[in-house]
């Protein structure tokens, strides 16, 4: 199911979005989702330190969010260059899809959601409704990123599918452990060879693989 929204990773801010004052390391602040101006498509975030958001709270309710809740500020840790560039892993796959916002991987990005959720990456702060749409977000522990996943309710024939799509999109690298460790064979089935056709001389047919 596409929508005209725009799914895409919202970020942290460091700083209040009224006051501007950074956040300390361990502040507690509120993260607010809200819809585009008139005229625009999708979402955007402000972050609120604890006044400002009871400044926000004490006006008339004209500009209360679609979706907010509290959470801690991280300040960010600087990895080493060389650590940075990784193969993609179910993470950054997750990242990758969200921001490319294709339709026919609505239910790729809904498994691992699902799946990093359950590895304690992902934490589901608000579910949503857009009209008949399911809208999950969830908040990314320790970088604070808020990912919009559209829950398209796969039916349950459906999943192992899904669940073999992410596989091969995964396989190769060390991805696919971790997609292991969430159920997901990454393995190709193995082929028997089909001796059922024999030469003129008796001997079974050759079933090497193509070069």
């Amino acid at each position: 199911m596409a929508l005209n929204e725009n799914w895409h990773i919202k970020s942290r801010s460091h700083s209040c979005s009224v006051t501007d004052r950074r956040f300390e390391d361990g502040e507690e602040f509120y993260a607010a989702i809200f819809e585009a101006p008139t005229g625009e498509e999708g979402f955007v975030r402000r972050d609120y330190c604890k006044e400002a958001w009871d400044d926000l709270l004490a006006t008339d309710g004209s500009e209360m969010p679609f979706s907010f809740w509290k959470t801690t500020y991280e300040a960010p840790v600087h990895q080493p260059k060389e650590e940075t560039v990784k193969k993609e892993d179910a993470e950054s796959l997750l990242r990758r899809l969200v921001e490319e916002d294709e339709a026919h991987t609505e239910n790729a990005r809904f498994i691992l959601a699902v799946m990093l959720e359950r590895k304690k990456i992902l934490k589901n702060t608000d579910t949503q409704r857009i009209g008949d749409t399911k809208l999950l977000l969830y908040e990314h522990r320790k970088t604070g990123d808020v990912l919009m996943i559209v829950d398209p309710e796969i039916p349950l024939d459906q999943i192992e599918s899904v669940q073999q799509e992410i596989a091969d999109l995964l396989a190769g690298g060390p991805a696919a452990a971790a997609a292991a460790k969430a159920g997901i064979d990454t393995r190709q089935p193995e082929q028997t060879p089909d001796t059922s056709q024999a030469n003129a001389s008796g001997t079974p047919g050759s079933n090497e693989p193509p070069q």
